[in-house]
């Protein structure tokens, strides 16, 4: 293999380095009004009526409201609760109320102004604990739990609280929208990571047959989740005002509109109590997970699904019961965030597994590496692990670079500025959950050009995480020639076939090996002289009339079952495996938390391409680490408050510690190459190895995040009375 595992030059890369990548702002969009949105200044109420300035001319502008949808008022996505435009009900603030387009910025904020909605307030709710309604349920059980508690040497219980994250993407959300061209067609572009989910969105609030709504994927300035289906409500809203307005409309979100009304991570309260044995065997885990899913359903069914199905770790228990549950409130509607409901209950695991360790006198290390899931174990939901199992691997591979096992743990620290370490061990479905895949049945499709060059054709998004350059590799590799002779189309609806959504690290392993059977196939079908470069081989075969076209659509592996009303079976093909080890310095006169170290061993099943897995490693890692102490998300009366950059803090390169990225590789049998997933993984093990690093620095609990300074020191008054004076 010349590409997999080695280095393919990125297609993008000389676009952005350059700075001439083109981003749904930079659309030369000749005749184009630019759009903007009327929105609610509650968090509940009943819209009365729109009022209209009569001192502006509404001539001048279009306007939409929910009267004007030709469809139905929805956000088609999972559960259709989400409508486009409020028509009676207010239930978030921020929620769309009416659309506005105009020929220039300027009579665009003056129509705005004039469009004043008339709202009776109502009592919002904003606890989830106290919440009534519930988007959805899950019950995960194996063995008897109940049997457990009274032969357990101990019963270890803990509380923990992750609040929200905001994913930052460098480029805020945008979408450009035609009116129908003259066969009815309405085309989309925008900063979008799932073309086919803004098509069924079309589809549904303008009444079109797909072939009709047309989605295509603009340069993507990262989305981490965020730009997953958030997209379908701006590309349907620039739609609405393209077709009033009969001319094309850009409607683009400043940083303060984005960061206001967009989704972000849910809220997670979870409750472990768990039985263990002397030795530290796991005996029996009961854990609840609640949590907040906002004024609409969106996403929420699914981030439950994956958080309560990584909610016991990596780690054999014969008993478990979990339950989960997903609540309304009167927030902006939380959703997709990199991890996916995982790294919330991953925090609480691992948190739970430092308090037992701490309870029974072992080290955080022992205690995992006792208890790691290995092949022949089952998981909560009885699977069998017999394909790729790296709990152990990764776990040795952090404790041979840091020597973490031999740090003592817990140990009084004095000084202004004290040191402590923490570890995590974790886990990441790949793919979609259980029957998923199955349902979607993604399709990919490669076909000879006339030069003997192969166009790959799926919708799966480069969003900077390294698609294009993965998916190159794969084909060239497949096909047995050069990364130049492979090119790939756009993700647009109107020439991809529906390869899913470019979420849930599923896009190497998913797409990727349908990239390479059908790359196969074709190599296959080609033939000839292999001494011959293929692409000669290749335009000789489409000369002399041969069928250059092959079409793959994805089957699970065999004997996967999944049983999706009771949560029993095989929930992924295969899962990642990762450990972190995280070194921290606390001034405990500030409470700043300085990150001096941070390790990471992360199983892949291949590299692809190594040297974008470890970045992507790296920027999750990050990410995660922001999660753990410094990303604040807060609302007040349902209102953001970080809603702009200079509150809402992410680290910067000035944050980033010194990393060192271990790669693991333990092929999966059913991947291409071997390959499984990555983009996920990075952003489950680094809170909960900091929270753990900055308890052994200063000897306070710390179960919830972020652990900033103000809570530190709350803890510290509480805990410490002694030194704080």
């Amino acid at each position: 293999m010349a590409f997999v595992g080695a280095f393919t030059r990125r297609p993008d890369a000389d676009a952005k380095v350059r700075g001439a990548a083109r981003y749904v702002a930079d659309l030369d969009v000749p005749d184009a009004w630019l759009g903007g949105t009327v929105r609610a200044d509650v968090a509940r109420g009943r819209l009365v009526r729109i009022d209209r300035d009569p001192g502006f001319d509404f001539t001048r502008v279009v306007v939409v409201t929910a009267a004007d949808i030709p469809g139905r008022n929805v956000v088609a996505l999972i559960t259709d609760d989400q409508p486009l435009l409020a028509q009676d009900a207010i239930e978030h603030h921020g929620e769309p109320i009416a659309l506005v387009a105009a020929p220039d910025r300027a009579t665009l904020l003056a129509a705005l102004a004039a469009l004043r909605p008339v709202i009776a307030a109502r009592t919002p709710c904003f606890d989830m604990e106290a919440s009534a309604v519930v988007w959805k349920r899950i019950a995960i059980d194996r063995g008897d739990v109940d049997a457990v508690w009274a032969k357990a040497h101990r019963v270890v219980e803990g509380t923990f609280h992750t609040g929200s994250q905001e994913q930052m993407y460098i480029e805020p959300q945008g979408c450009v929208a035609w009116p129908p061209d003259r066969h009815g067609v309405v085309v989309v572009r925008g900063s979008l990571q799932c073309p086919y989910y803004v098509q069924k969105a079309l589809m549904a609030a303008l009444d079109l047959p797909a072939e009709r709504a047309r989605v295509v994927a603009c340069t993507v300035g990262g989305g981490f989740g965020g730009k997953e289906d958030y997209p379908s409500v701006i590309a349907c809203h620039a739609a609405l005002l393209a077709r009033a307005a009969g001319r094309p409309v850009k409607l683009l979100f400043d940083r303060h509109e984005d960061l206001a009304v967009t989704p972000k991570r849910h809220p997670c309260r979870v409750w472990h109590r768990t039985a263990v044995a002397a030795d530290g065997t796991l005996l029996a885990m009961d854990i609840d997970v609640r949590m907040d899913g906002g004024a609409y359903t969106t996403l929420s069914p699914v981030v439950l699904s994956r958080g309560v199905l990584h909610a016991t770790g990596p780690y054999r228990c014969a008993n478990v019961r979990v339950r989960g549950a997903v609540v309304a409130t009167n927030h902006v509607p939380y959703g997709a965030f990199r991890g996916f409901g995982a790294p919330q209950t991953c925090f609480a695991v691992e948190r739970q597994m430092d308090r037992i360790a701490t309870e029974l006198g072992m080290h955080p290390v022992a205690l995992r590496r006792h208890n790691a899931l290995a092949p022949g174990d089952r998981t909560a939901t009885g699977q069998l692990l017999d394909d790729s199992v790296a709990a152990h691997a990764v776990l040795d591979a952090v404790v041979a670079e840091t020597g973490c096992a031999r740090m003592p743990w817990r140990t009084q620290k004095r000084g202004r500025r004290r040191r402590g370490f923490g570890v995590s061990l974790f886990w990441h479905g790949a793919g979609f959950t259980g029957s998923g895949e199955t349902k979607l049945k993604s399709r990919v499709a490669a076909a000879v050009l006339a030069d003997g060059r192969v166009e790959v054709a799926a919708a799966a998004t480069e969003i900077g995480q390294g698609t294009e350059a993965m998916l190159r590799a794969i084909a060239a590799d497949s096909l047995g020639c050069g990364a130049a002779d492979v090119a790939l189309t756009e993700p647009d609806t109107g020439r991809a076939p529906d390869s899913g959504p470019t979420v849930a690290s599923r896009t190497c392993m998913i797409v990727g090996g349908l990239v390479a059977q059908a790359c196969r196939q074709l190599r296959d079908r080609v033939g000839g002289d292999e001494a011959r470069p293929f692409r000669d081989r290749a335009a000789a075969f489409v000369r002399d009339g041969g069928d250059g076209r092959v079409e793959v659509e994805y089957h699970a592996p065999p004997g996967i079952v999944w049983d999706e009303a009771n949560y029993r079976g095989d929930a992924y093909p295969v899962y990642g495996y990762g450990a972190d080890v995280v070194e921290v310095e606390v001034d405990v006169a500030t409470f700043a938390v300085k990150v001096l170290r941070f390790c990471t061993a992360i199983d892949v099943g291949r590299a692809i391409q190594p040297g974008l897995v470890r970045g992507q490693i790296e920027g999750g890692s990050l990410q995660a680490l922001g999660f753990g102490h410094l990303e604040v998300v807060t609302t007040q009366a349902g209102r953001l408050r970080q809603d702009r950059m200079a509150t809402c803090i992410i680290p910067t390169a000035v944050d980033a510690p010194p990393m060192r990225v271990l790669l693991v590789e333990r092929p999966f049998q059913h991947g291409p190459f071997g390959a499984k997933g990555v983009g996920e993984m990075p952003a489950d093990g680094g809170a909960p190895a900091l929270a753990a690093a900055i308890e052994d620095a200063i000897g306070i609990a710390v179960d919830a995040v972020p652990a900033t300074p103000e809570r530190l020191l709350a803890a510290w008054l509480q805990t410490h009375p002694e030194e704080a004076l």
